[in-house]
């Protein structure tokens, strides 16, 4: 597990590294991502270090979540986006890089031409397979 103190995006909290800052309360913070997939890209994230959604205290998602609410209303307001994408990796097989939970808000605009590829092939379920799969999901809810 990274310690925080290796953390980037616990060392832009801090100032130790700049970023553009969208957003920043006692429990979350947002700023422009540096290689945006759209102009206005923007991180949210809590301030405390945890690696992944699972990781997240329960009491502390509701937060992150109205932060995301919140700068998603000033995305599409302030930019006059037409719509956008939220999207959150967790883990490398998930495309995450920074290991410090942090959710995508990426405005979109008619014609942007910016495609979400999360890179999977649809997949069809044998006869009876979907039943024995949730089972295997819902045995640990």
């Amino acid at each position: 597990m990274i310690m925080a103190e290796e953390c980037t995006f616990c060392r832009i909290i801090a100032g130790q590294i700049p970023a553009t800052i969208i957003h920043s309360d006692d429990r979350t913070f947002a700023f422009l991502d540096i290689n945006p997939a759209n102009k206005g890209h923007t991180l949210v994230l809590t301030r405390k270090h945890y690696e992944n959604l699972n990781e997240i205290p329960a009491n502390e998602l509701g937060s992150l979540f109205e932060a995301v609410q919140k700068i998603s209303k000033a995305i599409e307001k302030g930019l006059k986006a037409e719509g956008y994408n939220i999207l959150m990796n967790n883990k490398r097989p998930a495309g995450q890089i920074i290991d410090h939970a942090h959710i995508h808000i990426i405005p979109r605009f008619k014609g942007d031409e910016m495609q979400v590829r999360l890179g999977w092939a649809y997949k069809k379920y044998e006869q009876g397979e979907d039943k024995t799969i949730s089972e295997k999901i819902k045995k640990h809810l």
